[in-house]
């Protein structure tokens, strides 16, 4: 005996068959028991929902010769006998897809001008008719809009928005649902019982999920499982043959999410990844199960729960233990990973970080005083974190100087610095040379600023003044130069930038008898009144790095003869190979052109 599949074998043949489509055929029978009929109808609606089907049974009973009362076919006519042994003449089916260009649609309307031999109209059912081509849906519009009054056109289609909306105007449109999980759990125990088999309802609940609302796929996906199964579908051999991760999984990693058990949840995920698993089919799956616990808190919406009864239940407990919002944070976290995981470098890595925080969620704060949550991973394993951990780093104390000169980073002067001390109730006090123990040589070694913010003044105002005249070279004089310059905070960036090009030069050297002068050439008068605003902080600056407190610092403008000229890239390369005779010799050798 032929075997034929359960998709074809128990395919609807009346209205009262068709599963999950009740509004739709209701209204279908009662056109044809009232006769009135439109010349165009459009079904669409996701795959397997019954399209074709539907425009089957329609063109059937419209033809039938002997129509029920309810407006069904009565399948005993010459038409319905005809039909049923796919010899009828009155009824057309185009594949479109395979058929879309304009010479197959106007060799269709040929046959529209001949008239029906036997009943009363002519039924042309055009499926997938969005692949048509332009052309082919210009050339089918005129018919379409005046057709022959023995004509109709049923046109079906998965993608309604591909159809010219002058087509879409001249049909009376009906739109299929998809099947719900409860529906389809039905018309498989149906078909099972027909068929002999044995079944799990929680299995058949697989199925359904897996067909995601196509009535089609479930029973192509009924007839795999059964083959696997041998005549038993069961729940463990149908997640085993449709690779389906196990509901248990899901269930068991909320729980320890709730408790905030990390280390099992992370044996877990590895049990899953190891078992084949993809960690982004595992974040979308468990966003699913946690959104159906969600709905199981409120009894208004556990309607929504498209599961059987059995795991209704269990949600239902499951949403007892749980709290709104660790779900909603758990949602928006798992959210976020899926929208992350195609990009992400290390994907498995991006999971266990994403669980993790789940599992965080319910853990109270470790410390956090203020009222905003810290941007931190909490003590997963506390066991491990009770225990004192030694220090390894004494604690520094920033030397005097370093306080002083921060402080004036900060903008904070000395009448300011007082003031704060009057609002606190402190009492103003000066700093005595008897209440200073280290030497400014004591301080250096301490540490030193690390910007260039020394100001005349700082040296009085923390209490101690110094006297040194160490001399220096011009070499320890470029050093210290370009070392100011480097220190040099964002806001005086530009101006460090060109300092760096400037050479001062030592006017009057340190020796004695005599005051130490530097003398720096600036290239235009804009450039001198910038540095000329911070001229004694550079002063001090070098004072202090060069030992020497009578330096004195002199600022003039370049003459005409003084001023570099700026060389080209190729001036620059030519006074290179003038200087050095293997720079012309390598370009000679390399071929070398300057771009």
């Amino acid at each position: 005996m032929e075997y034929i599949v359960s998709a074809r074998k128990y395919r609807p043949m009346s209205f009262d068959t068709v599963v999950g489509q009740s509004a739709l055929t209701t209204t279908l029978k009662n056109a044809v028991k009232s006769g009135k009929l439109a010349h165009a109808y459009l079904f669409c609606g996701p795959r397997g929902v019954g399209k074709t089907t539907c425009a089957r049974i329609f063109a059937k009973a419209i033809n039938c010769q002997n129509p029920t009362a309810e407006g069904e076919a009565c399948g005993e006519c010459e038409s319905c006998q005809s039909f049923n042994e796919q010899r009828s003449l009155n009824i057309f089916e185009l594949d479109a897809a395979s058929n879309n260009s304009v010479e197959h649609i106007k060799t269709l309307m040929e046959q529209t001008r001949i008239p029906p031999q036997v009943g009363k109209y002519k039924v042309f059912i055009i499926d997938e008719v969005h692949m048509l081509s332009t052309a082919a849906f210009n050339a089918f519009l005129k018919t379409l809009e005046e057709p022959p009054a023995h004509v109709i056109f049923i046109l079906a289609t998965t993608e309604k928005h591909k159809i010219l909306p002058t087509i879409l105007s001249r049909c009376q449109i009906y739109d299929f649902e998809r099947m719900t999980v409860q529906n389809t759990i039905n018309h498989l125990k149906e078909v099972a019982e027909k068929e002999g088999i044995g079944y799990e309802e929680e299995a058949l609940a697989v199925i359904a999920e897996k067909a995601d609302g196509g009535m089609r796929d479930a029973l192509s996906i009924f007839d795999q499982a059964a083959s696997f199964c041998q005549g038993n579908i069961t729940y463990k051999k149908v997640i085993e043959d449709l690779n389906v991760l196990d509901a248990e999984y899901y269930f068991r990693i909320v729980d320890l999410s709730i408790n905030n058990n990390v280390s099992e949840l992370m044996v877990l995920l590895n049990d899953i990844i190891g078992k084949g698993f993809d960690g982004g089919l595992l974040i979308q799956g468990l966003a699913k199960h946690v959104r159906n616990v969600l709905m199981a808190k409120d009894p208004q919406t556990l309607p929504l729960l498209e599961v059987s009864e059995q795991q209704s239940v269990r949600y239902q407990e499951q949403a007892k233990k749980a709290d709104t919002r660790f779900l909603y944070q758990a949602l928006r976290l798992m959210n976020q990973c899926d929208l992350g995981y195609r990009t992400s470098s290390n994907k498995r890595l991006l999971v266990e970080l994403t669980l993790i925080e789940i599992a965080q969620i319910t853990q109270a704060d470790d410390g956090a005083s203020s009222g905003r949550k810290p941007r931190r991973l909490k003590n997963l394993f506390k066991n491990l974190m009770a225990a004192p951990r030694p220090s390894t780093q004494p604690e520094m104390k920033p030397a005097p100087q370093v306080a002083a000169a921060v402080g004036v980073i900060r903008g904070e002067r000395k009448e300011e610095r007082e003031e704060k001390k009057e609002e606190r109730g402190e009492k103003k006090e000066k700093l005595s040379l008897s209440g200073i123990t280290s030497s400014w040589k004591n301080l250096r070694s301490q540490g030193q600023p690390s910007k260039m913010q020394i100001l005349p003044g700082t040296i009085e105002e923390s209490g101690e003044k110094k006297e040194e005249r160490k001399p220096f070279t011009q070499d320890e004089l470029e050093l210290q130069w370009m070392s100011m310059c480097n220190r040099m905070p964002q806001r005086l960036s530009g101006i460090g930038a060109r300092m760096k090009n400037m050479n001062p030069m030592i006017v009057t050297p340190p020796s004695e008898g005599k005051i130490p002068a530097v003398e720096v050439v600036v290239p235009n008068e804009i450039i001198k009144t910038e540095m000329d605003a911070i001229k004694g902080s550079i002063l001090k600056t070098l004072q202090i790095y060069l030992h020497n407190s009578d330096i004195t610092l002199s600022l003039r403008v370049a003459e005409k003869q003084e001023q570099e000229k700026v060389l080209t890239r190729g001036q620059q390369l030519e006074v290179m190979g003038q200087q050095n005779k293997s720079v012309v010799n390598l370009c000679k050798a390399l071929d070398l052109i300057l771009a």
